[in-house]
């Protein structure tokens, strides 16, 4: 079966979200504490009859693009026109996860509905571009030919946003110039969206954005302990909700569990938050329901290219091996992509072996223990025993960088309960062991 080993290898794409409707995707929702996007989200969109702007959170490769993708089909068939665009991304993005500012964001906005709102009249973000376009000129190094910018200003959008984020050197120089000018750079949207609106297709009446993504912002924290996640979702959040159309943004979760949150609520009203699939329970036991889940995610990988394969014969010399991946991956989905990617890298054919699968887990776990600074190894330890977090640099910083994980359940009195835990890789190391054996309470 080399060939069959080959098209799965092939067909494991950890990094690329589902689109709606694809065969692969299995429904998680009920191991991730009932979560679901469209009765979080979807529905506040189309039943408000004012305009909305929403967050969502989680893990980085937890699954939140393909559930927005999910989430952008149910508007559009529900009478919106969703501007979708993944603000970091590897080859279209706007935006540098290492150096970013609010207006960066909008910026991006621009470019999107531009690019998508080709109806509309653009003379207002026209206007706006040219009073700024010899400066931007002298800056850029590009000749903006001033009299024709209204031919191609969504290019020149996209030229700026690119600079912004591959040019350090230039990147400062733009801001100086495009910041100051944020609140008529809104305006100017405003004017633009408010036209659009009148030019949407037939059964299309309310207008959406979704910038996905920006929970890759890396926290960057001044000397006065506030974080660039502070600046950017609350001290600008007027401009973040300044446009007259629903807007949705993804933010990191450390956010979300920083002493700023009740402040994060107050302005965008509860975040919606996609947790970890529940492969154990909060006393350290296999959840068989959860395990399942993660099961029919490899599954759906292998069956279009080896139908009737066994998982604990076929592809893994054993079910316990199979159960070993699982909860390794802690229930992160790209966690368990990349596990069994590496895995199957190990052998020549299948099945997977115990040998092969623990090869893979080791080098995961190597660079999980990388990430970790001496003095959180004691962090993750009181995690482990307490099930819970602490609302401080530390906790957030481990849970951004997904050495502590998320989980969510209702209880037999439908109260939700959230907990959380150490990775499961860095269980193993001699570093977090010597931190339990001297953890006292």
């Amino acid at each position: 079966m080399a060939d069959a080993l080959t098209q799965i290898y092939n067909a494991i794409n950890p990094f690329e979200p589902l689109e709606p409707d694809n065969p692969l995707y299995v429904d998680c929702n009920a191991e991730r504490g009932d979560t679901d996007i469209i009765l979080g989200l979807g529905r506040e969109i189309v039943r408000s009859d004012r305009f909305t702007c929403q967050l969502f959170a989680g893990h980085r490769g937890a699954g939140k693009s393909t559930e927005l993708l999910r989430l952008r089909k149910y508007l559009e068939e529900n009478g919106c026109f969703v501007v979708y665009f993944a603000a970091v991304g590897e080859e279209d993005g706007d935006i540098d996860p290492q150096d970013v500012e609010y207006g960066d964001i909008l910026l991006a906005c621009a470019r999107h509905l531009l690019e998508k709102l080709t109806e509309a009249d653009p003379q207002p973000l026209v206007n706006w571009f040219r009073d700024r376009a010899i400066a931007l000129q002298e800056v850029m190094q590009t000749e903006i030919k001033v009299d024709s910018v209204d031919v191609g200003i969504a290019k020149w959008f996209a030229q700026v946003t690119a600079t912004i984020r591959a040019v350090p050197t230039q990147r400062r120089k733009i801001r100086e110039l495009v910041y100051p000018h944020t609140v008529t750079l809104v305006n100017a949207l405003n004017e633009f969206i408010a036209d659009a609106q009148h030019k949407l297709p037939s059964g299309q009446s309310k207008l959406v954005v979704i910038a996905d993504n920006l929970d890759r912002i890396v926290p960057i924290v001044d000397d006065q302990g506030r974080s660039n996640h502070d600046e950017i979702y609350l001290d600008r959040s007027e401009q973040l909700r300044g446009l007259d159309c629903h807007l949705i943004y993804t933010v990191p979760i450390s956010l979300v569990y920083s002493s700023r949150a009740n402040d994060l609520k107050d302005r965008y009203g509860n975040p919606e938050l996609l947790p970890m699939i529940m492969v154990q329970t909060p006393d350290g036991q296999s959840h068989a329901p959860g395990i399942n889940k993660m099961r029919q995610v490899i599954l759906k990988r292998v069956e279009p290219y080896w139908s009737n394969a066994s998982l604990d014969a076929d592809i893994f010399e054993s079910a316990d091996l199979v159960e070993m991946l699982c909860l390794a991956s802690g229930g992160h989905v790209r966690e368990l992509m990349l596990l069994l990617k590496e895995a199957i890298n190990q052998v020549s054919a299948f099945p997977i072996t115990a040998k092969a699968l623990r090869r893979a887990i080791a080098e995961t776990r190597d660079t999980y223990r990388r990430t970790v600074n001496k003095d959180q190894w004691a962090v993750l330890a009181k995690v482990a025993h307490v099930r819970n977090i602490d609302n401080d640099e530390p906790h957030r910083d481990l849970l951004f960088r997904r050495c502590i994980l998320e989980y969510r359940y209702y209880d037999d009195n439908d109260a939700l309960q959230c907990w959380y835990d150490v990775h499961p890789l860095l269980k193993s190391t001699a570093e977090f062991k010597a931190a339990n054996d001297a953890y006292k309470p």
